[in-house]
This record gives structure tokens, C-alpha cells and sequence, in this order.
């Protein structure tokens, strides 16, 4: 079998089918068998071994949810089985180092890593960092084979496995599911979305810079990728400089070895935490990137599974959450626009069939896992060493990895509940603007939401609209909240008069203090930002 196949591990559930591959002689028979309690044998299946790859690939009959089977897979006299294996649904995780941080790393850890033995039927697995030049078939190595949890496993060290928001969106969707789950966790710390990204999918954004030379010809097969949005003029865009990009950083290189290999694999969903790096790389090319990453893989996904995995496979992120309590610029709020395609919530046109955890009220000043600012060098020296952060004894400049996961993966299974598995009048996002109201003669500005307001904080800068004659750069200016009732939020427009050009909220890259932005809806779910 490949890699990613093991004891214990969790096969796609109906109405997919699971897609298995190994290894053999080419030209040789192989039989797969799936066998029951007692060693019924409940499927057979025979494949050719094809050449010069030595490879086979199954597509299993659907089958439902449950276990425990044994799947032997035959060649002639040698067999190898694999045992404890069930049917469920398959996540995969995959992002930068917030999506790395292991359940050891986050608030009531020692809690969390003690409950672990409930869920015995939450199954994870990890795939090694690892990179590469060229596309692999599969995984060079494994950080964690298919695993029964256990205190250990999902806590064996800061960064290394296994993902907390993946632990916990799993544990969550399990308690909603009561079936098994299967998560795959593919992540390496400090990544842009261009390391992820196959070359495909960086061609449709106009990325690499010198893509000319490294791919002369356009892909002939592919999905039809084709996003690159005019910029917004609220948005003083400024495309980073020629970046030097060496390591895990390269474009497609983790594309290339972690999830390439993973494209056979029948998926329920994706899961992605990604986009710190992005703040400090081709921001302004996000709104594309990522996008375009997102038909890419499903596309991939679909093709490498014979179909197996949906077309529209369910894609869930989280938004960024924060960084810094003084920044330089606005970086994190255009970076957290653009994971929207600029439309603000989703899904939406040109982000169907995903869902996103809004997490920029879930700051954490003292988190131990910050990042110290090296002496000297100043502000350009510290961004273009953006490397995996290591914990920082005293000096405590915000920190990039907040503690408090499981209200990110509360937030991010609410959204796989409802778009996912299609859960009705389940309530997954926050409130939104829906149509603003301009009173002129009284200076104020009235904004009607989408569901009921819950006003935590009016003090806050939270709102501030743009009223300078000439658009770009704006001149924002803070809009006082001077009344919130159900759906309807007022705004003072002192100073702007009649000329009203842009407005934006929680536009900053820590807007709140914990729990604390000033509009969520009575589920507690924050208002996402936009401009």
C-alpha cells in the first residue's frame, strides 16, 4: 500500500468511494480484499499493476459508516494487511504554523490532551514536513501514521503534530456526526500560499513574477482558473518587492511533496489556516491566490480520486486572527479582506461551497509562542526572516499564535455543519451589513444587518469612513457608533459632510481586545471586517 494507508486509519464513508493504491511488479494482478467481523470477506477487487510506475489504484464500492474491517491487499503469495480500519468522513488540514500548533500549545491543553481517549473513533494521521522540486506521487515521509488518540500523540511537541484546529474540528464534527472521522494534517510553519499553490494555479494569478521561464507553455489540462480582480482604489496596494524565496517558501514546493501525493485520497473536506506569511508577501495577489489554490485543489482532488472526491469539495480557513497591537500598516485587514475575494463574507460567487471562522477577537498578548524582534535591522529584516517563531522569554510584542483554538474550531465546524452537510437553519456566521442609509441633514449614517446585534463595546474605533475628494490614499476618519438597536447600527459622520466614499470596520490588525469587538450576533459570533 502507499504511504498513507496503515491500521487504523479512516476510509471515505458512502456515497464516495475510497479510493486505495499501492505498489507491485508491473504487469502483476493484485487483489484487494475487504473483510468483516469474523473474516467475511465483503468486497474483492482486482487491479492491474500499471508500468513503468509500478502502481495500482482500487475504487472501493461505497460503503457505510462503521468498522472495524481488514483490507488485505494480494500479490500472487504475498499479501499485506492492514486492520482496525473504518469508514467515515476524511478531512484534510492543512496551512502555516496556526494550523501546525499542537493541541500541547493552547489554552487548557492538559485538559484537552486528557480527553483525548473519549474519541477513539476520531482518527489522525500527519504527514512530515517536506518539499520538493517536482510533483511526488507519494509522501517521503510520515510524522504520525494513522493513530488512535492518545495524550501523547496529540500533544507531542510545539509545532509537530498533531494540529489542534484540526484535533478539535474533528472532536466537534464528531459529537455533531456520531460517526467516525479520519484527519490528515499537512502543514509547515511561516509558508505563503505560493509554496502551496501548483504551478497551474499560480499561472492563473500571473505568479511567478517569471513564470515565462520556468513554464514556456501554459498548462494544457486544468481547471479553467481564471481570477485576477481590479484592485479596489480604498485599497493604496502596494505589491511587495521581488522577494528572494529559498526552502519551504519556494512556489509549489509544498505543493509538490505534501499534498500532491495525497490527490488519490476520497475526501468529505479541506481545512485551512493560512495567510500570516501572505501579510508580508504578494498581499495584494491573495484575492486571487488563494481562490484560484482553492479550484485547483478540488479540481486535482476530484481528477487524482476518479471522481470520487466531490467537485466542490468543502473548504473551510480561518481568517486571521492577530499579530501585532501597534502595526505599521494594514496588512492583516487587507490580508483578511482578500481570504473573501473581497466580497467580505462567504461563500459567495466566487467562493462557492466554503466557509470561514472569523478569529480576529480571539487575541492573546501574553501567548508564549510569539516571536522576539531580533536587535537591529529594523522592520525589513524582521519580515523577510519570517521563519517558524520561536517562544520569546519577556518580550511580548503581541503574539502571531494565539492560545484559544477551540473557539477557531467551534466557529469552523459551525460552517462545516451548515455548508458541508448542509445542516438548516444552523446560524455559522456572523451578522453583516446588508444596505447603509444616509441621513445628510443630520450627519449620520444608518447600517441595517443581516441577524440580530449584540453591541459588546461602542467605544471602540470600529467603524471609520472615507470622505477625501480624491480617493486613494483616504483619509479615514473614525464614525462613532451613536446607536445600536436590533439589526440596525447608527454611525456620526462628524466632519464629512455629504461626501461619503468608503466605510470600514475593524479594519486593523488587532481590532479588539479578547472577545470584545463591538458587533456579534446572540450566538456570540463576531461581524466579520469590511470595507
Amino acid at each position: 500500500f502507499a504511504s498513507y494507508y496503515g491500521d487504523h486509519m479512516v476510509l471515505q464513508k458512502e456515497p464516495a468511494g475510497a479510493v486505495v493504491w499501492g505498489y507491485g511488479e508491473p504487469g502483476a494482478a493484485v487483489t484487494v480484499a475487504l473483510s468483516g467481523d469474523g473474516g467475511v470477506i465483503v468486497m474483492k477487487k482486482t487491479a492491474r499493476v500499471k508500468g513503468p510506475s509500478g502502481t495500482w489504484t482500487i475504487v472501493l464500492d461505497p460503503m457505510d459508516r462503521g468498522g472495524p474491517y481488514a483490507l488485505t491487499a494480494g500479490q500472487g503469495s504475498e499479501n499485506v494487511t492492514l486492520r482496525d480500519v473504518y469508514f467515515g468522513d476524511v478531512w484534510l488540514c492543512s496551512g502555516q504554523s496556526n494550523m501546525a500548533m499542537t493541541v500541547l500549545q493552547i489554552t487548557n491543553a492538559s485538559q484537552e490532551l486528557a480527553a483525548a481517549a473519549r474519541y477513539p473513533y476520531v482518527r489522525v494521521f500527519a504527514a512530515a514536513p517536506a518539499r520538493s522540486d517536482v510533483e511526488l506521487e507519494d509522501l517521503e515521509r510520515i510524522d504520525l501514521p494513522w493513530s488512535i488518540p492518545t495524550a501523547e500523540n496529540l500533544g507531542h511537541g510545539n509545532f509537530t503534530y498533531f494540529s489542534a484546529v484540526c484535533w478539535l474540528l474533528g472532536r466537534y464534527l464528531y459529537e455533531a456526526l456520531r460517526y467516525p472521522v479520519g484527519l490528515v494534517e499537512a502543514a509547515w510553519g511561516g509558508t505563503p500560499i505560493e509554496a502551496w499553490s501548483s504551478r497551474r494555479a499560480l499561472w492563473a494569478c500571473g505568479l511567478p513574477e517569471d513564470a515565462g521561464r520556468l513554464a514556456p507553455e501554459a498548462p494544457a489540462s486544468g481547471p479553467a482558473l481564471c481570477f485576477a480582480p481590479p484592485l479596489s482604489p480604498a485599497l493604496s496596494s502596494d505589491i511587495s518587492p521581488r522577494w528572494h524565496l529559498s526552502g519551504p517558501q519556494t512556489p509549489s514546493v509544498l505543493w509538490n511533496a505534501m499534498i500532491h501525493p495525497l490527490l488519490n485520497m476520497t475526501l468529505r473536506g479541506v481545512a485551512w489556516y493560512q495567510g500570516e506569511a501572505n501579510a508580508f508577501l504578494h498581499t495584494d495577489r491573495y484575492n486571487c491566490t488563494f481562490p484560484a489554490l482553492i479550484a485547483d485543489w478540488r479540481w486535482a482532488f476530484h481528477v487524482g480520486s476518479a471522481g470520487q472526491t466531490e467537485p466542490l469539495l468543502p473548504f473551510g480557513f480561518v481568517q486571521l486572527s492577530t499579530y501585532r497591537r501597534q502595526s505599521p500598516d494594514d496588512s492583516f485587514a487587507r490580508l483578511r479582506w482578500h481570504q473573501t475575494a473581497d466580497l467580505g463574507v462567504v461563500p459567495n460567487a466566487r467562493m462557492p461551497g466554503t466557509f470561514m471562522a472569523v478569529a480576529m477577537d480571539l487575541c492573546d498578548e501574553r501567548s508564549p509562542y510569539g516571536r522576539r524582534v531580533p536587535g537591529g535591522g529594523g522592520a525589513r529584516a524582521q519580515r523577510r526572516s519570517y521563519r517558524i517563531p520561536t517562544p520569546a522569554p519577556l518580550l511580548f510584542l503581541g503574539s502571531i499564535h494565539p492560545r484559544d483554538k477551540q473557539n477557531v474550531a467551534h466557529r469552523l465546524h459551525l460552517g462545516a455543519r451548515a455548508v458541508a452537510y448542509g445542516e438548516k437553519g444552523l446560524v455559522f456566521q456572523g451578522p453583516y451589513p446588508t444596505r447603509a442609509v444616509l441621513e445628510v441633514s443630520k450627519g449620520l449614517l444608518n447600517l441595517t444587518y443581516s441577524q440580530e446585534l449584540v453591541c459588546r463595546r461602542k467605544d471602540t474605533r470600529a467603524f471609520e469612513v472615507c470622505c477625501s475628494p480624491q480617493p486613494s490614499p483616504c483619509g479615514w476618519l473614525p464614525a462613532p457608533v451613536v446607536a445600536v438597536e436590533s439589526r440596525t447600527v447608527t454611525l456620526a459622520l462628524a466632519g464629512c459632510g455629504m461626501l461619503v466614499l468608503g466605510l470600514r470596520y475593524a479594519w486593523a490588525e488587532w481590532p479588539c481586545e479578547y472577545e470584545s469587538c463591538a458587533l456579534y450576533n446572540t450566538r456570540g459570533l463576531p461581524a466579520p471586517p469590511f470595507l
